[in-house]
């Protein structure tokens, strides 16, 4: 045995490293993806005997109008999640400026990002709030009557959306920030000499440099876009008459709350929305890897 370690060390010591983490990633992720794909098969209440249907419930969710409106509200979510990106990108830079009292607005931009999503959602709510909300004042005064954006089904899903993007603008603005620090100064000095400046320079110079920056902030976009839970639970338990629901949501209605308790049904609207996710993801990043590889 000691012979065999000493001849292949080199290949036997990177996986003794990785061993640990991916025990902890089958078993907390892999595991419960497995299952949960099972479960979807079956009719189960959570606590009583399971029976087979096999795809009964992707067959009813096919024609439940709940799901789709969960699907659509994913949609707009995703859309407009996305915004984050270049909005944190364009902060970042800004933060990365030596002017006087940088220090200060970046701790007003990084405060989004160390408060709760419950204080979040709370603070909007109120924001938001009829009669006496900020907003509704504003749309009070501007408009002659104000408008109660958490009570009109047209606007719910946006209002928790502006709601959602003020930390996950502050999570990528810190993503980008950090891939400013690690850009080679020597290369923009050369671009510099070469007459770049403005939108030349960043385009050709600094986002090719923060590529990895981008894939990070573009993954955690689209699945804080795909889950949306804690707000909608906090701020509208996916109301008005249900017009606010993302699929996140509707799984938790349908598997655990007292509208259902249909564990096989959550389970099959979680399968569809982790393939949701991880066609964005892996087309996301089949595109990187084809850049990198025609470099």
């Amino acid at each position: 045995m000691t012979a065999y370690w000493k001849a292949n060390q080199r290949r036997l010591a990177p996986l003794l490293f990785l061993a640990p983490g991916m025990l902890m990633f089958a078993i907390y992720v892999i595991i419960p993806i497995a299952q949960s794909m099972w479960i979807s098969f079956y009719d189960w209440d959570g606590l009583g005997e399971r029976v087979w249907i096999g795809t009964a419930n992707y067959v009813e969710l096919a024609d439940d109008d709940s799901f789709y409106t969960s699907l659509k509200n994913n949609v707009i979510w995703l859309a407009l999640y996305l915004l984050a990106v270049p909005a944190g990108l364009l902060i970042a830079i800004f933060l990365n400026q030596n002017v006087r009292g940088i220090r200060l607005y970046k701790s007003l931009f990084f405060f989004p990002f160390v408060i709760s999503q419950v204080v979040v959602g709370l603070m909007f709510a109120w924001f938001y709030a009829p009669n006496f909300g900020l907003f509704y004042k504003l749309t009070e005064i501007l408009f002659g009557s104000g408008t109660a954006v958490l009570a009109d089904e047209r606007f719910v899903t946006y209002g928790i959306i502006v709601a959602g993007l003020w930390p996950q603008i502050a999570y990528v603005m810190i993503l980008y920030l950090t891939g400013l620090n690690n850009v080679a100064p020597d290369q923009v000095e050369a671009a510099r000499l070469d007459g770049a400046k403005g939108w030349r320079m960043l385009w050709y110079v600094i986002l090719p440099q923060l590529r990895p920056a981008t894939f990070i902030a573009v993954v955690v976009t689209v699945i804080g876009a795909l889950r949306s839970f804690d707000l909608v639970s906090i701020m509208t338990s996916g109301g008005p008459y249900g017009t606010s629901r993302v699929l996140s949501y509707y799984m938790y209605e349908q598997a655990l709350s007292e509208y259902g308790y249909r564990m096989g049904y959550g389970a099959a609207i979680a399968v569809v929305l982790f393939g949701i996710m991880m066609i964005f993801i892996s087309g996301f990043i089949w595109k990187m890897w084809r850049d990198e590889t025609e470099r």
